[in-house]
């Protein structure tokens, strides 16, 4: 028996003796709408009868009386009390799921706190909820995503994916000052959605604010298991997500945010620092306490070499620089790559566990690593030696651990200093998935099975770990990506079921609603990424990574019929909306009032002038820039640019998209190509000159075999065409 508080136990004997109002059909399933005392609820009836209840309205310690009902579509119900007024709304989309929504909105009669609000699911049995039981899957971590996903399995009934816009709460959480964070959650059987505590700021009498806009998906499936569980959430994550608000995204100048990023980490002094013979960045704007990092250094030597083919420009200097001190990071005492430049691993100031000698973070070895892969498979000689010099140590490391590695650990003797991230929780769950990544990269360079056997044991120990897969954004997307190839490879769909696990991790961790209130107000936030499950803010680098890790995915993907249409379509959006959103990490896009002052910075200092990113956006009443002012998230332009622009240098012009595009072929004075995502959705095709002076010629573009699509209104510097996903297209001019 489950305990229960006195709230649940009197909503309940309220629902049994309450008046129904409606009755409303739902596919196989029934809803009805209650009245009772202080609430409104809508129950939802399966049809073995099991129910779950879900309250519309509430009034505090009084009355709700109905007072109009509009029985239209929306069907709108409102009640008042002494206290306050409240609509209700239901309505039932067109959808092959069964779903409803329903909102509520309150206008006080008076100046209101709101020091305490229930949580609004309450599963329902004969004998009361205590005598249920049930796994909640997913809630709301911070200012993610305001859903709960959960199986009701005792008495057996289904699930529920509930979702919260909380774009809905934007101006309660302006007028209070209070946050969305930390909203949408509770312990069985108590859930769903609690009202942000107010006791020093007031709603305002007379004015009307949304508390609750809830969309909700009604289940007979039960996961069995992690892999249903993810793709039950994928897929209805897929389902509502048509259904929501979104925001326009714009067209951003992402070249001349690159030349401008470009110049600033050449020219700025602060970027740099000279140390053991060679020139480095430094990881934070004027950090000049802390030694090089190799990390830092190939995070922006990767796009930087990306962007360098793409264009055809000469950057040989910042790329010579980068490049030629890769080899003062090879720990010749340990046999590796390390993070600290080894010349001045004396000279960490031991504030952190990591800034210790001769402790490794164990994601930071394999990442490194990782993009010496990348560089070798390009050919790059000095890569691949330091690549190959360093893999014996990384694979003697991943064997004593088992595949499964802690926190933190000494590099000469193993020996663990930091074992799991919380009590019970385990170390750094994804690494297996970022090794196996590293060992297909060494196995494509050598052609020696016994790399891909290293990735096939260590991607085995993913099996089991739901969400929990999940430890940072960045390794986890490339861990997808690693066992999305496993899967090609092998046949194994295990390896299948454990990426779309990576990817329900990923899509859990991110923040589907626009935030309005406070400095927010100056920067978008639909579908921001978040670094770590547990991060209080969004990372440039981070989402510079995912942006990278999803093309990787959607690339492995290609041709493969059996990947769910959900994730192709959520990926795509994924993209679109990154781009619309990470140029806002530099500061000059940011008003200053919104920066960290210098006192509240953590490393280094901020440079408003300067085109190189704030490591963090913060929830609207933070100031954001807290962490510094990161040189490695530089290379969000440079990863940006050769990914979304396809440049026709002779034609004098570059087509940019918003969704990952692919099979580029010119032929004459025609482009074809292919757009990756759904055609459930569109994405902004825009044909940018490549200097301020050339003139465009006119378009005509056609998608799927004919079908013509016109331009949007015109525009004086570029063209710009709105067109659907998953469609093959031809540009002419």
């Amino acid at each position: 028996m489950e305990p229960i508080s006195a709230w649940t136990a009197a909503s309940q004997y309220g629902l049994e003796k309450g008046t129904v109002l409606f009755d409303l059909p739902l596919q196989d399933y029934k809803l009805q709408v209650v009245s009772y005392g202080c609430c409104l609820w809508i129950v939802a009836y399966w049809p073995k009868g099991n129910a779950v209840a879900f309250r519309a309205a509430f009034a505090p310690d009084d009355t709700l009386s109905v007072k109009l009902v509009e029985e239209s579509d929306p069907l709108t119900i409102t009640l008042s009390a002494s206290a306050l007024t409240i609509k209700v709304t239901i309505h039932l989309p067109e959808t092959q799921e069964a779903i409803f929504r329903y909102t509520s909105e309150i206008t006080p009669g008076f100046d209101m706190l709101i020091p305490y609000w229930p949580r609004d699911i309450m599963p329902l049995s004969p004998k009361g909820a205590q005598h249920t039981k049930g796994t909640v899957h997913a809630t709301q971590v911070g200012t993610r995503s305001g859903n709960v996903f959960f199986s009701f399995e005792q008495p057996q009934t289904g699930s529920v994916f509930y979702f919260q816009d909380l774009t809905s709460l934007n101006k309660y959480c302006e007028t209070t000052a209070a946050s969305a964070g930390d909203l949408v959650g509770g312990t069985w059987p108590e859930l769903g959605m609690k009202l942000p505590v107010s006791t020093s700021k007031s709603l305002k009498a007379g004015e009307t604010y949304m508390i609750s806009d809830a969309y909700v998906l009604l289940s007979g499936e039960i996961p069995q298991d992690n892999y249903q569980m993810s793709q039950q959430f994928i897929n209805h994550l897929a389902t509502i997500y048509p259904l929501l608000p979104k925001p326009e995204t714009q067209y951003h100048d992402w070249v001349d945010i690159l030349h401008k990023g470009l110049h600033d980490l050449e020219n700025h002094k602060g970027c740099w620092k000279y140390a053991d013979g060679r020139s480095y960045l430094n990881a934070y704007v004027s950090d000049y306490k802390t030694p090089p990092e190799s990390m830092v250094q190939l995070a922006v030597l990767l796009p930087l070499m990306d962007y360098d083919r793409w264009s055809g420009e000469d950057h040989c200097p910042v790329i010579e620089t980068l490049h030629n001190g890769l080899e003062n990071f090879y720990n010749k005492k340990i046999g590796t790559v390390a993070r600290w430049l080894p010349a001045l691993e004396e000279q960490l100031d031991r504030s952190e566990e990591q800034k210790k000698p001769d402790v490794m973070d164990s994601w930071y070895l394999h990442h490194p690593l990782l993009n010496l892969s990348r560089l070798a498979l390009d050919g790059d000689e000095l890569a691949k030696k330091l690549l190959m010099d360093s893999i014996g140590y990384v694979i003697k490391v991943a064997r004593h651990f088992k595949y499964q590695w802690p926190v933190f650990y000494k590099m000469t003797t193993l020996e663990v200093i930091k074992a799991e991230t919380e009590e019970g929780k385990g170390g750094e769950k994804d690494v297996p998935g970022a090794y196996a990544h590293l060992m297909i990269q060494v196995w494509q360079l050598t052609g020696d099975k016994k790399y891909f056997d290293e990735a096939v044991a260590a991607a085995r120990k993913l099996d089991g770990l739901g969400f929990d897969i999940f430890y940072q954004a960045n390794n986890t997307s490339f861990s997808a990506g690693a066992l999305l190839r496993l899967y090609k490879e092998t046949k194994e769909e295990v390896f299948l079921n454990l990426s779309y696990l990576c990817i329900a991790a990923i899509l859990k961790n991110v923040q589907l609603w626009e935030c309005s209130y406070g400095n927010a107000k100056h920067y978008p936030t639909f579908f921001a990424m978040y670094p770590l499950k547990d991060a209080p803010y969004t990372a440039a680098y981070e989402e510079q990574e995912v942006f990278s890790g999803i093309h990787t995915f959607l690339k492995e993907a290609d041709g493969l019929d059996e990947i769910l249409p959900s994730v192709r379509l959520l990926l795509a959006e994924c993209v679109k909306y990154i781009i619309n959103r990470v140029s806002y990490y530099y500061p000059p896009r940011l008003p200053r009032e919104v920066l960290a002052k210098s006192e509240e910075v953590k490393t280094g200092e901020i440079d408003p002038n300067l085109w190189i990113a704030l490591e963090d956006l913060q929830d609207g009443w933070n100031p954001s820039g807290q962490v510094g002012q990161e040189v490695y998230g530089a290379g969000i332009a440079f990863g940006i640019v050769p990914r979304q622009f396809h440049k026709l240098n002779e034609e004098g012009f570059m087509v940019f998209t918003e969704y990952p595009a692919t099979e580029f072929k010119k032929r004459g004075k025609a482009l074809r190509f292919y757009t990756r995502g759904s055609s459930a959705f569109t994405f902004r095709l825009a044909i940018v000159p490549t200097k301020k002076e050339t003139s465009l010629p006119k378009f005509n573009l056609t998608v799927n075999s004919g079908k013509t699509v016109t331009p949007n209104d015109s525009r004086k510097d570029y063209v710009e065409f709105e067109l659907p996903g998953d469609s093959r297209v031809r540009l002419q001019w």
